[in-house]
């Protein structure tokens, strides 16, 4: 048998699920990278995948199965990335169990990611938030609970897959109220929420001990996909009384953008930010100054004009004001 099998096996059984603790999503990423990566191999050289080995994955074949994936899948360079970060997490592994493959494991290590431009950070505007807030159909029970959704989305920033996943017993409405978000990696933060967001949810959770937060009409957890189309369609409602929204895709993950543009207006520290969102790193919350046209015209104010002389400023010499202050 060869090295490469049992140790994709171990790294899957073990490593990731057991050690790792990795979330079902980063598995199912992982797994479908590699059974990409196996059925190209296998394609392009003829050997099964169980009968492969590190020799039969060099770094040429990564970096040709990486080209395949932009050029003949369409991948983007993010999913590119994605797909390249899996294969290294892999690679890393095996160098410690391995030593007899180094030299193949580094060349594979060694390839980096791809640069690629940054697009806009999208997120919306007070009237904006007014008009989709507004949008829903308050005289429903599933408009009543959009309506909540999005106010929590907005004020708290959270995930999708973590408003979806929000039950009614980590949602506090007493005295410093509060939502024990149950985040990405495992990793659990509590967000504190304000009165406004208190008054919208208190009715919505009433009589209910337990159970999600935002449920479907047969009390199950909401779809990735049943949010984005119910974002969608309040906010094709919104751009009636709101144009600007005709040319934003209003996705959940912009509601969270918003939340994090909101606390950056209002002066809150980009590290606290960091914490509210539950960003592993604050260089991941670093996007949100760059994109803040507001921060920099006031750093900008701040500054000295181009092309005035260095010194403290002296009003010029006047007879009718030298009149007045002799008065």
């Amino acid at each position: 048998m060869t090295k490469l099998a049992p140790t994709l096996q171990a790294f899957f059984t073990t490593n990731l699920t057991t050690q790792y603790g990795a979330s079902p999503h980063t598995i199912a990423a992982y797994r479908d990278t590699w059974t990409l990566l196996l059925r190209y191999v296998a394609a392009t050289t003829g050997t099964p995948p169980q009968a492969m080995d590190f020799a039969d994955l060099t770094a040429e074949v990564i970096g040709a199965f990486l080209a395949h994936l932009q050029s003949d899948r369409h991948s983007s360079v993010t999913t590119r990335n994605a797909r390249l970060a899996a294969l290294h997490s892999l690679f890393t592994y095996a160098a410690y169990r391995h030593p007899e493959h180094a030299a193949t494991i580094s060349r594979v290590l060694a390839i980096p990611s791809k640069r690629h431009q940054r697009t806009d950070l999208t997120y919306l505007t007070a009237t904006e938030v007014a008009a989709l807030l507004a949008a829903p159909d308050l005289t429903t029970h599933a408009g009543r609970r959009d309506h909540a959704l999005l106010q929590t989305a907005i004020v708290t920033g959270m995930r999708v897959s973590e408003l979806t996943g929000l039950r009614v017993t980590d949602v506090h409405l007493g005295t410093g109220a509060h939502a024990l978000c149950r985040g990405k990696g495992r990793k659990n933060r509590t967000t504190p929420l304000d009165r406004e967001t208190v008054a919208i949810l208190r009715p919505l959770i009433a009589g209910h001990a337990t159970g999600f937060v935002f449920p479907t009409r047969t009390g199950t957890r909401m779809s990735r996909d049943a949010v984005a189309a119910r974002l969608t369609k309040h906010a094709a409602t919104a751009a009636d009384t709101c144009l600007s929204l005709t040319n934003k895709n209003v996705t959940p993950h912009v509601l969270r953008h918003t939340a994090a543009m909101r606390l950056l207006h209002a002066g809150i520290d980009i590290t606290v930010i960091a914490l509210w969102l539950g960003h592993e790193s604050i260089n991941t919350t670093q996007i949100y100054l760059h994109a803040d046209m507001t921060t920099k015209q006031t750093a900008l104010a701040r500054t000295t004009p181009t092309g005035t002389r260095p010194g403290r400023y002296k009003p010029p010499n006047d007879d009718l004001l030298a009149f007045l202050q002799a008065l």
